[in-house]
């Protein structure tokens, strides 16, 4: 199982990452958690633009999914082979509205389905993927939002992946005892306090700690925070390995 970190930044890209996308392998199984600003160029550094198996969409924010509208152009007009297959996507419901609005002139209000095969996230669901088993919850965010928990079910090696979140008891249901954690940090503590928006640092590693995560690797961190404050914090609430995502980073399980 081979987690590749497309994009990390957090609202915007910065100038060395796209925004959140991250490319979950195994067994020649390819699942795309999250397609954010700037990952659809990023992705094929890593990939082929037809090379993807499936896709998970946290939620509906620009930063998660907007390079959607471009992929739906390579899939959609595809010149060589013709029109591709539809391929699964799994998103908070309206997933096909908010892409198709966001396109704005698909040559039909139905245009993204005939090369996305729209799927309803659901708090509490669990489904299998290829060769992955996966749980989702509904986690705490402005909007519907969802983190996942993705295990590989001829190893049981498991990665956890926030979304977008404030602190909530679902996010470390998902973390429990994960062999990596990938956790979104974009507050600084004692800096933002807003609720039910995004954790800090700190509050990523206590998660972390209290969920026996084997590894937490820290993300979604936007361009105006320092993301050595952030380290530094979740380092003193977490004994285990800690570190930031970056873009083209490789963690083999």
């Amino acid at each position: 199982m081979k987690l590749t970190v497309v994009g990390c930044s957090g609202s915007f890209p910065s100038a060395d990452s796209a925004c959140s996308s991250y490319l979950v392998e195994a067994d020649g199984f390819r699942l795309l958690l999250d397609m954010g600003n700037g990952a659809l160029g990023e992705l094929q550094r890593h990939c082929g633009l037809y090379d993807l198996d499936a896709i998970a969409l946290s939620h509906l924010h620009a930063d998660h999914c907007i390079d959607m509208c471009g992929y739906f152009v390579a899939r959609y007009y595809r010149h060589e082979g013709g029109r591709c297959d539809a391929i699964p996507v799994y998103g908070p419901d309206g997933t096909e509205k908010r892409l198709t609005t966001a396109y704005d002139d698909t040559p039909s209000d139905k245009s993204m389905s005939e090369v996305f095969d729209f799927r309803s996230l659901t708090p509490g669901g669990a489904f299998e993927l290829g060769p992955f088993a996966i749980r989702t919850e509904q986690v705490t965010h402005p909007v519907e939002a969802y983190g996942f928990r993705i295990e590989h079910r001829a190893t049981g090696r498991t990665v956890t992946y926030s979304g977008d979140t404030g602190p909530c008891a679902e996010l470390g249901t998902l973390a429990r005892g994960a062999d990596l954690f990938l956790c979104e940090a974009s507050f600084t503590d004692g800096k933002e306090d807003i609720p039910e928006l995004h954790l800090n640092g700190r509050q990523a590693g206590e998660c972390a700690d209290r969920a026996g995560a084997g590894r937490l690797v820290l993300t979604h961190i936007p361009p105006w925070t320092d993301p050595q404050v952030n380290l530094r914090d979740a380092k003193a609430a977490f004994n285990g390995p800690v570190e930031l995502a970056r873009p083209g980073a490789v963690y083999e399980l």
